[in-house]
């Protein structure tokens, strides 16, 4: 569908807009000054999915994005005052960018991702009284299921139960009755996150607590179940597993920032070692 509404605005726009056979053979949908908007560059930014009259819309707004773009960069391009400095700010931007994707191939080629279990355990025990948590985490069971399941009533006893029998039950009546079953008493989990799952509109102040121990609602489709086995608040000490991705974010940029500087000193003194720096005047 995409293609074809694209053929259908190509034929109309070159046979409108362009008086030059070649560029109509290459693709062309129009041109302003000597820039020329090509068919590949519309369809490579047009959303997927859009239906045919969205789409045909689409395309349109940006063919004329890209008309007033390019009339506004002809006339400023005529009409500046200060083009040496433009031409500075280009100059020093395109150093900028060189300058960083070289040290993030560097990067990438020297540096390995990973960092060992030992080192994430180690800067946990030196630094977890600043990891603190934002939001409060819960361990527990929470179910999403439709209000025409059988057995709501052993469901009420089970999700609630520590028992391995339990869990057992949960397990097997959640393959065929249940819209969501998640078990996570061994792992931390977010608690605001798990709230997304109920109906907003049926949720109370007192529900937000994650020292309550159970929360239980309806609406007219399902039952929601949340039995909270552990929780911890926020501005308490993070967990060592719930903090490990923190870490090893922090750990690599702390050598990736090693890295670069140490590059940078070596990069300096060999320079000043081939005669390549120069220092003029006193």
């Amino acid at each position: 569908m995409r293609y074809f509404f694209s053929l259908i605005i190509v034929s109309l726009l070159t046979v409108a807009c362009s008086n030059n056979l070649e560029l109509v053979k290459s693709g062309a949908l129009v041109k302003v000054g000597n820039k020329v908007l090509y068919r590949s560059v519309l369809e490579e930014n047009m959303p997927i999915g859009l239906s045919s009259e969205d789409s045909i819309i689409a395309a349109e707004h940006f063919i004329r994005s890209w008309i007033n773009e390019n009339l506004l960069y002809d006339i400023a391009s005529r009409n500046i005052n200060d083009k040496e400095n433009i031409e500075y700010l280009v100059e020093n931007y395109r150093k900028s960018l060189l300058i960083y994707q070289y040290q993030e191939q560097l990067v990438n080629e020297r540096l390995t991702k990973g960092i060992d279990e030992q080192a994430l355990f180690d800067y946990y025990n030196q630094n977890k009284d600043k990891l603190k948590l934002e939001n409060p985490l819960i361990k527990g069971v929470f179910l999403k299921v439709p209000v025409n399941a059988p057995q709501l009533e052993e469901i009420r006893t089970w999700y609630k139960s520590k028992t391995s029998v339990s869990r057992e039950n949960l397990e097997k009546y959640s393959l065929n009755n249940v819209a969501i079953y998640n078990y996570f008493v061994d792992n931390w989990v977010d608690f605001n996150d798990l709230l997304n799952n109920f109906p907003q509109d049926q949720l109370n102040k007192e529900d937000f607590s994650a020292q309550k121990k159970t929360i239980e609602k309806q609406d007219k489709d399902y039952f929601y179940f949340l039995n909270i086995t552990d929780c911890l608040l926020a501005g308490e000490n993070a967990p060592y597993e719930y903090a490990k991705a923190t870490i090893q974010e922090i750990l690599i940029n702390q050598r990736k920032i090693e890295f670069l500087k140490k590059m940078e000193e070596d990069l300096y003194k060999r320079a000043l070692d081939k005669g390549e720096i120069q220092f003029y005047g006193e």
